[in-house]
């Protein structure tokens, strides 16, 4: 039984998850990833995004189904009362492994966006205060932490439309352009599919980066005013803004700049707003672009701190990881973040080059086992629910194998992709290494 000591506060509210969970997935993933996956499959990218946004729609109804069932429960839970504690562990340690590896992703990303106004400041240090100040923003009781999260990521959803209306004017020609003609960006330079349709494919390894942590709304279960209630509402309008803050701004920038001149070295949001002559916009852009990913490793931080609270909690993480401040903080779970987060922003002093494509794979691959997961346990847990769901995944259960079943593809993918063996292979090995020492903690517990 958990003390009262040790339990978290229930103090967010419903604009506070939704806009939490929008933190964790609008950052480094659209703002600087989006040119990678642009390169990859051109304007038909969007694609990737539209099919991995099913997706993401299955698993999160998933967790607003459970959620209605098993109250007070948050998603590593439903996988323990799914299949047990010891997939249970794995599945908790890997999730934070990836959400530190997302952290140290997004502390570097806003070095670099930093760089664009402090070129002489070297990244490492930029990365390093960036991550001070997401270490200070979590020592923040729930409820001031949920405000916070609420306005950083209120910040770039409101630039992300601003951006939209604007580059719509310039496409329609309300903005005139002379770099800019039209639609001829979508047909020209090699069409909607340059590279082949199958390119879209290849994008989904980094599309599913972009959109893992959509399933942080899992964690905030425990600290959320009738979660049951009020979650599968903020489900069904995440997924929606998801999509569209995702595809919209990349139709923009495709209609812009031909896919092919697109800079890896900058964001494709600055690049496009630059490039059409309106500078003191694109400082603009270039703040949010900061708080954008500050706001993701933010969230970031959360997830893993909450997961590691869960597991202590469950007796699958030392015990002193439970332990509470005054304010309801899990101090020592946070610390425990803090240093690996602050270790790992040092890595951009060390390698710069290639470190964010090697970095990109781990979450990308994790979050697919997590999914698979959290489908697995909705899939055998539907037949003995203790009561009636009030809310219900459609289609069950092919929905639920298809969804399965795509995410087993793509998860092969990522595997034989050569460009990620490194990443792909630490992760193999970190699953392997849980699973063995899964099975002698928990045997040697019963």
């Amino acid at each position: 039984m958990k003390s009262s000591e040790d339990s978290l506060q229930k103090k967010l509210r419903p604009r506070h998850i939704s806009f939490m969970a929008m933190g964790g997935v609008i950052g480094t993933g659209i703002f600087k990833g989006s040119s990678e996956t642009i390169s990859l499959a051109g304007p038909g990218v969007i694609f990737s995004y539209v099919f991995a946004g099913l997706l993401l729609l299955v698993v999160m109804g998933a967790i607003a189904e459970m959620a209605t069932v098993y109250t007070n429960k948050n998603m590593k839970e439903f996988i323990r009362e799914a299949f047990g504690e010891r997939l249970s562990f794995v599945v908790g340690w890997l999730y934070c492994f990836m959400w530190l590896a997302v952290c140290i992703i997004e502390v570097i990303a806003a070095g670099s966006f930093l760089q664009y106004w402090l070129p002489g400041v070297p990244l490492w240090v930029l990365s390093l205060a960036s991550a001070a100040f997401i270490i200070l923003i979590n020592t923040m009781n729930v409820r001031g932490y949920g405000e916070m999260e609420f306005w950083l990521a209120g910040i770039k959803i409101f630039m992300i439309i601003v951006f939209i209306v604007l580059g719509a004017c310039i496409l329609v020609g309300i903005i005139p352009d002379p770099q800019v003609h039209g639609l001829k960006n979508y047909t020209e330079h090699g069409g909607i599919f340059p590279n082949g349709w199958t390119a879209i494919f290849s994008a989904l390894l980094v599309v599913m980066f972009s959109y893992g942590g959509s399933e942080l709304i899992g964690l905030t279960l425990t600290e959320a005013e009738n979660a049951d209630k009020i979650l599968p509402k903020v489900v069904k309008n995440f997924i929606l803004r998801v999509i569209l803050f995702y595809t919209l701004p990349i139709l923009i920038i495709c209609g812009l700049i031909p896919w092919d001149q697109l800079s890896g070295n900058t964001s494709p949001f600055v690049q496009v707003l630059s490039s059409t002559g309106l500078q003191g916009a694109a400082h603009l852009m270039n703040f949010i672009l900061v708080t954008a990913v500050l706001s993701a490793a933010n969230s970031g931080i959360y997830g893993a701190t909450r997961m590691l609270h869960s597991m202590a909690s469950d007796g699958e993480a030392p015990s002193g990881l439970r332990k509470l401040s005054r304010t309801g903080v899990p101090m020592n779970s946070l610390i425990f973040c803090a240093v690996v987060l602050l270790v790992g922003s040092m890595l951009a002093y060390i390698s710069q080059e290639g470190l964010f494509r090697l970095l990109m794979a781990v979450p990308g691959f994790v979050v697919i086992l997590v999914w698979i997961c959290i489908c697995l346990s909705q899939l055998k847990l539907r037949k003995q629910y203790p009561k009636e769901p009030g809310f219900k995944v459609w289609g069950f259960p092919f929905i639920t194998v298809l969804t399965i079943a795509a995410l087993t593809v793509i998860a092969v993918l990522f595997v034989v992709d050569a460009q990620n063996r490194i990443s792909i292979s630490v992760c193999i090995a970190l699953v392997i290494f849980l699973s063995i020492w899964s099975v002698f903690k928990f045997k040697k517990k019963a």
